[in-house]
């Protein structure tokens, strides 16, 4: 039914949460600056399963909006492209399985088609999509690096997800004041490759 929730259920508050799991090797690896590696097609197609993961909403930005997208891509062309061809090639399943069970290209169904389908994949049902759980969750662990990440890297667009969960940025020293627990953080919104670097 279109009113259920998908079983995959991802809120908001589960992918701020998992943010705090990525590895110091994504904040602070060394950097690339690599072309694209993805399709406009396939990118698309990344996009649309990014969206239903991490949606923007009235809180604030999405896994789109946050550039995590852009950061696969530009990934996939740089340290990670021994993940390339399997990262494509399950995008295309998914779009395939998609066309066979929902009559549609996948970035071109309604969003609860579009969950039906990443339920599939995320248990393990989704029909023709090879090792579709290890696929779904590679998709994800992804989508955290790419909008909480360093923007160097090429996500976090403009710090979108930095301050999505309040973290001010990569600093030296902080001041007497800027330590107590009642304080809010002031962003910095700084790489820690320099201040010019802003996911663009």
């Amino acid at each position: 039914m279109a009113d259920e929730k998908p079983s995959f259920d991802l809120t908001r508050r589960t992918v701020l949460a998992s943010a705090t799991l990525i590895p110091v090797a994504a904040l602070t690896g060394t950097a690339q600056t690599p072309p694209a590696a993805l399709t406009a097609s396939d990118k698309r197609i990344l996009e649309a399963f990014l969206d239903r993961l991490c949606p923007k909403d009235e809180l604030g930005p999405g896994a789109v909006e946050c550039g995590a997208a852009n950061y696969v891509d530009r990934q996939l062309a740089g340290y990670l492209s021994a993940e390339k061809e399997t990262l494509v090639a399950g995008l295309n399943a998914v779009d395939a399985f998609a066309r066979s069970s929902q009559g549609a290209s996948f970035t071109d169904l309604p969003p609860e088609k579009r969950d039906a389908v990443l339920t599939a994949v995320e248990d393990g049902s989704a029909v023709g999509v090879p090792n579709a759980r290890v696929f779904f969750n590679r998709v994800r662990r992804l989508m955290l690096e790419g909008m909480f990440g360093d923007p160097y890297y090429g996500g976090n667009t403009n710090f979108a997800g930095w301050d999505l969960i309040q973290y001010p940025g990569p600093r030296l020293a902080v001041s007497a004041d800027e330590q107590k627990m009642g304080t809010p953080p002031k962003p910095y919104r700084r790489s820690a490759w320099g201040a010019d670097h802003n996911g663009h």
